[in-house]
């Protein structure tokens, strides 16, 4: 019985032997394994609490409502997440082939914590906190979160994460940065993502229109498997990129 994932697995070795300039774009479906569940669909955070304590309005018009529903998502309940194997697959990667820039729309830190370098946050990243006052960043673990809303220790300004909140602008850095990646990239890996969430979907296809191959590592089909992907590993991240991994190390 020919085993499909193994044949695909070979393909994707080989593109990446061959790649000048490779990118990995990563979404919810990579820190899945990590503990922390996807945003929609069946299970999804949202359809456990209610997205309005992260629309921007309401959560200045609401800071301590809002501040109790985030800490107990992004900072009791996230904030015991560590990197799985897929988050430390890509930072070897990084090292011994020529993947050259991780672009996510995670917003959990693990690429940082798994030993990946350069990593541009789509959406920013939950473990530093921004005064809405005088702009000052402050790491989490040195903010305190017993007492809501948390205040900045220099104005006394709101303190609100450092990441998207609905009705918000993506980072001018990290939207250059990404978009920059999909026009010079020749070799894309998709994992985890699904292609619904815009901006960010754009990404990959940009790529593709300019003649990128495309991986991606998903449990399912998506609309870019349909679309725009050339080689589908279907299988959990962490697994499958455990399994690349092993293969193309053993060519290098």
């Amino acid at each position: 019985m020919v085993n499909l994932l193994e044949i695909n697995l070979k393909k994707a070795v080989n593109a990446i032997l061959e790649a000048k300039h490779i990118t990995a774009f990563t979404g919810a479906g990579i820190s899945v394994e990590s503990g922390i569940p996807s945003y929609r669909g069946e299970g999804g955070l949202w359809t456990k609490y209610d997205t309005k304590v992260l629309e921007l309005n309401y959560f200045y018009s609401n800071p301590k409502d809002s501040w109790e529903i985030i800490r107990e998502i992004f900072y009791d309940y996230f904030g015991k997440a560590k990197p799985n194997p897929a988050h430390f697959a890509l930072a070897e990667l990084e090292k011994k082939s020529n993947l050259k820039a991780i672009i996510t729309q995670n917003i959990d830190n693990l690429h940082y914590e798994a030993g990946s370098k350069t990593v541009f946050e789509f959406h920013g990243n939950s473990k530093v906190m921004l005064c809405t006052k005088c702009g000052k960043k402050h790491k989490v673990e040195n903010v305190n979160l017993d007492k809501l809303p948390p205040k900045c220790s220099y104005c006394k300004g709101l303190l609100k994460p450092d990441f998207i909140f609905f009705g918000e602008g993506i980072p001018q850095d990290a939207y250059k940065n990404s978009f920059a990646e999909a026009e010079k990239a020749d070799l894309f890996i998709l994992i985890g993502v699904t292609g619904l969430v815009e901006p960010a979907a754009s990404i990959p296809r940009i790529a593709k229109q300019k003649g990128a191959t495309i991986i991606e590592i998903n449990p399912q089909r998506t609309t870019y498997t349909e679309t725009i992907t050339d080689i589908f590993l279907q299988g959990k991240a962490g697994e499958v990129m455990t399994q690349l991994n092993e293969m193309l190390f053993d060519e290098l």
